[in-house]
């Protein structure tokens, strides 16, 4: 796709590299088939090829509008269309460029600016989780619409003590802690039972996807700066807990940030080869599955057969940013049936996402809830007893709409740990 920077953007970084991603857009429109808010709306310019050709319009001159900058907001940054493009075009790295030029010309409204401002600073910060606790308190006195982002308090079970040669390094998170817990522990003692010791570097925050993904791309990339002083030590190998052989993360949508920090702060003098080596250092969780299982094989070689009788059935929900921003599918239904598990992908839209999306569920609750409920439908075909997933936002998500359990999915191998071997 030709293009012809206004004189604004011509030598500016950011213009430069929409050109560039522009540049392999041949408009097949291949992508509005993989599409969920073109498939809801019916609408091109709610599509991926339509917000390409309203992106390359204010990279030529063209003043934005409100209408916009809305349609850039209907975008789940899913990247669903990433992975159907025969082109290669990196539509997630064009839409956050496009997303900062319009912001930059079109003002919000004060409701909606107070909102996008409460999400970014609050989600973050320290206290997030004793306003998670207090909601947690009073959750039956809430409105459905608050209930339904407020899950039960969960109880974390026990950390392991055991040390292991094999060291990882886990981000906790912004919201994980306070809102499932389990999942951080259940991580630790599912790696500690596959000889490999979880180490959490204290002062390590928010991966900084929210911010950067609100259009605070400063913010995010001080949050992301301050978790790489803080594993850096880590990952030279300095002090007792030294020497990790990866940064594993058991949230896709933290995964898919961190292994991107390489390029988002790649014009920083100060961190670019080290956000580098960060990246090239993470891994999502079901990464190490080829590990856990060979571990757990040769320990007790009969747990395949005790899982097989015991587990319930599962219906996985691949995340977005684990299939089409890591670029990883397949994996999880893999290792986890190796193990015995009876676990299915729902039979038709399982590349779709399920509208939790970061912040979008709060931002565009409509057209959430519609691709949530469309989700569940799928996986309700399945009949299974638990539907699992690998990322917090989406499990909160598809729990607000289901009685069935949801849970990510190295909480089923945990707790099938914890039942075959009392460990």
């Amino acid at each position: 796709m030709q293009t012809q920077l206004a004189p604004e953007y011509a030598h500016t970084a950011d213009g430069l590299a929409a050109e560039a991603i522009l540049r392999k857009c041949v408009h097949c429109g291949f992508c509005t088939a993989t599409c969920p808010t073109y498939q809801l709306l019916g609408d091109e310019l709610d599509g991926p090829r339509g917000r390409i050709y309203l992106m390359k319009q204010v990279l030529e001159g063209h003043e934005p509008t409100r209408k916009t900058q809305q349609h850039l907001d209907r975008c789940l940054t899913c990247r669903n269309c990433e992975t159907t493009c025969p082109s290669g075009v990196d539509y997630g790295h064009l839409l956050d460029i496009g997303r900062k030029l319009v912001d930059a010309k079109v003002p919000r409204p004060a409701t909606e600016k107070a909102l996008r401002w409460a999400l970014k600073e609050g989600i973050p910060s320290p206290l997030f989780g004793p306003a998670m606790a207090l909601g947690q308190m009073v959750r039956p006195l809430l409105p459905a619409s608050l209930k339904a982002k407020v899950p039960p308090k969960q109880d974390a079970g026990t950390w392991p003590t055991r040390t292991h040669a094999r060291k990882v390094l886990v981000l906790a998170g912004c919201v994980q802690p306070s809102m499932a817990p389990n999942i951080n522990s259940a991580t630790a003692r599912v790696l500690d039972a596959a000889g490999i010791q979880t180490v959490v570097a204290p002062k390590a925050g928010c991966c900084g996807a929210v911010k950067f993904h609100l259009n605070d791309q400063d913010g995010g990339k001080a949050e992301m700066r301050a978790n790489i002083d803080a594993w850096w030590p880590y990952v030279q190998g300095e002090g007792s807990d030294g020497g990790v052989e990866a940064i594993v993360m058991n949230a896709s949508g933290c995964g898919v940030t961190v292994k991107e920090y390489g390029h988002i702060l790649q014009d920083d003098p100060a961190y670019a080869a080290k956000a580098q080596r960060i990246s090239a250092l993470t891994r999502d969780l079901s990464e190490l599955l080829p590990t856990i299982v060979e571990a757990l094989q040769t320990s007790a070689p009969a747990l395949a057969d005790r899982i097989r009788a015991h587990s319930p059935t599962l219906a996985l929900h691949p995340p977005c940013t684990l299939q089409h921003g890591q670029k990883l599918k397949g994996g999880i239904e893999q290792h986890l049936g190796a193990l015995g598990f009876n676990i299915r992908t729902a039979m038709n839209e399982a590349h779709l996402c399920c509208g939790s999306a970061g912040t979008y569920s709060v931002l565009n609750p409509e057209l959430a809830y519609q691709l949530r409920d469309r989700k569940l439908g799928h996986l309700g075909e399945l009949g299974s007893e638990v539907i699992v997933s690998a990322n917090i936002g989406c499990v909160t998500h598809l729990q607000s709409g289901t009685q069935t359990p949801v849970r990510h999915w190295v909480e089923v191998l945990d707790a099938a740990l914890y039942d075959a071997r009392g460990i």
